[in-house]
């Protein structure tokens, strides 16, 4: 730090208070959101029942911890989230890989999956119900179906738009397809799958939460579709709560997870 120079430390310092700046206005803004909400409910403003407040919903929390209740909906919908969005990475990476070996297949295949990605995912889920059951396989495929496709069409377009020398070069000292992919289009498509797993971990949540809507007995997504019909806002708004928190808990591994590719590659 003592060998930087007096233009370097002026600018690591305008970062350091930027950086600062941002995340007090963050939290600025979350309080007094907050804040108001709370006032706004003991004054009677806006109806406590219908919009509930900030107070209620932190002691419905710490209720639900002393009884032990609410680590049963968590653990469910975070296994079945990441059990989602793991078997959604293996498979769209393996079925781009797929298309990307066989262009006769990907050409078949593409209208496809173009059709599948664009249809809404929530009309599949009374039909999952049907074929599979209301139980937790439902509630999982229901997570991958929203993700699966258009992560196939992304990954399938990052390995088509590597740089066509590279591969070459691998043809002309003699390598094979298969070595153009360990060598050149995976390596080259890592930030490609890194991006396409942060949307994905959004993704399968949602999917997972549409799932339990109408598929499951446990689950922040059966805690919250519970609590609208019997009129608990508390549990509903925790619910919410808890499902941003966790959302971005995952998001952040993932984040991580980039950082560690990027120090690694």
């Amino acid at each position: 730090m003592n060998n930087l120079s007096t233009g370097q430390k002026n600018y690591l310092h305008q970062r350091r208070q930027h950086r600062r700046i941002v995340s007090f206005s963050r939290i600025l803004i979350l309080a007094g959101f907050l804040l108001l909400w709370e006032a706004t409910t003991a004054a009677g403003i806006i109806d406590s029942f219908i919009f509930s407040s900030p107070s209620a919903i932190a002691q419905c929390f710490f209720r639900m911890i002393l009884d032990k209740s609410i680590f049963l909906h968590l653990s469910v919908t975070l296994y079945e989230t990441i059990l989602s969005f793991l078997l959604v990475t293996i498979f769209s990476i393996l079925a781009a890989v797929l298309l990307w070996f066989s262009k006769k297949l990907s050409e078949i295949l593409d209208p496809f999956l173009v059709v599948l990605n664009s249809l809404p995912k929530s009309a599949l889920a009374p039909l999952l119900i049907v074929w599979l059951g209301a139980n937790q396989t439902t509630v999982i495929v229901a997570g991958m179906s929203v993700a699966i496709f258009g992560s196939i069409l992304n990954l399938y377009t990052s390995f088509t738009t590597v740089d066509p020398g590279k591969i070459k070069l691998i043809y002309t000292l003699g390598g094979r397809r298969l070595q153009a992919l360990s060598k050149v289009v995976l390596p080259s498509s890592i930030p490609s799958i890194i991006s396409n797993m942060k949307v994905n971990i959004g993704l399968c949540l949602v999917g997972v939460i549409i799932g339990e809507f109408l598929a499951a007995r446990s689950g922040l997504g059966y805690l919250i579709i519970y609590s609208s019909q019997v009129f608990k806002m508390d549990w509903l708004l925790m619910s919410i709560v808890l499902l941003c928190i966790m959302a971005m808990g995952l998001y952040a591994i993932i984040n991580l997870l980039e950082k560690w590719c990027i120090r690694k590659f």
